[in-house]
């Protein structure tokens, strides 16, 4: 892929990511509050949460590489330790989906109400381990040739970009 064609890759990117980490995500969670007791969302809640918060990384990471390739200064160190210490933030709440779905069950007397949306409360957190696995191990969205053509030349997924960048920058 040219470097042309990777900045409007980016500039597709960027602005999405950005728009589901600020707008879309918060305003389902904003609207679910208002339309929901709070004890019977607290798992869809958390879900919502961590998606917001490694989506706000992904965000973040493809405006560093936009910058990278249009020029635009940026402090590498600094956002080198940025993404570390949210890796591990981001292990350390998708370890504690367990725990945040026994006091979901605990506070909702140990049952599965439709009330309580535990369908989309699973497939939130679901999604923000899958995110994470996107951002920090293995690229799990296959968007274009250039991707599909990898998968099916090596028959596995590539190593993220931004798992990439961390394990090349080692500081």
């Amino acid at each position: 892929m040219s470097k042309k064609e990777l900045i409007k890759r980016l500039n597709r990117y960027y602005p999405m990511e950005r728009m589901h980490a600020f707008l879309t995500f918060p305003l389902i969670a904003i609207y679910l509050l208002f339309t929901n007791s709070f004890q019977d969302i607290i798992f869809l809640l958390y879900g919502l949460v961590l998606c917001i918060f490694i989506l706000f990384q992904g965000q973040h990471y493809w405006k560093l590489k936009l910058n990278r390739l249009t020029g635009k200064p940026f402090d590498l160190n600094k956002n080198l330790i940025f993404f570390r210490k949210s890796k591990k933030i981001n292990l350390f709440m998708i370890g504690l989906i367990p725990l945040i779905f026994m006091i979901q069950l605990y506070i909702t007397n140990w049952t599965l109400k439709t009330e309580n949306l535990m369908f989309w409360a699973g497939i939130a957190n679901v999604f923000g381990i899958l995110e994470h696995i996107n951002y920090y191990n293995r690229q799990l969205m296959i968007d274009n040739t250039s991707d599909l053509n990898y998968v099916m030349r090596y028959r596995k997924l590539k190593m993220a970009s931004l798992a990439k960048d961390l394990s090349e920058n080692e500081i």
